[in-house]
C-alpha cells in the first residue's frame, strides 16, 4: 500500500515530499489505533 502511495506522488517537489510524508505517517498512526483498539479482543474465526 505505501509502495502505491509512493508511485502516485512520485514528483521530487518539496510540497509533495512533505505531503507524501505526512500521509505515511497518518497511515502508520491509524494502523497502530486500530492495533491498540482490538487489542485483547477475541478476533480468532469461531467468534464471528
Amino acid at each position: 500500500m505505501a509502495q502505491s502511495i509512493v508511485r502516485a506522488f512520485s514528483a521530487n517537489s518539496l510540497q509533495i515530499t512533505i505531503i507524501r510524508n505526512l500521509l505515511l505517517f497518518a497511515l502508520a498512526v491509524l494502523f497502530v489505533a486500530v492495533l491498540r483498539a482490538t487489542y485483547g479482543l477475541d478476533l480468532s474465526p469461531g467468534f464471528f
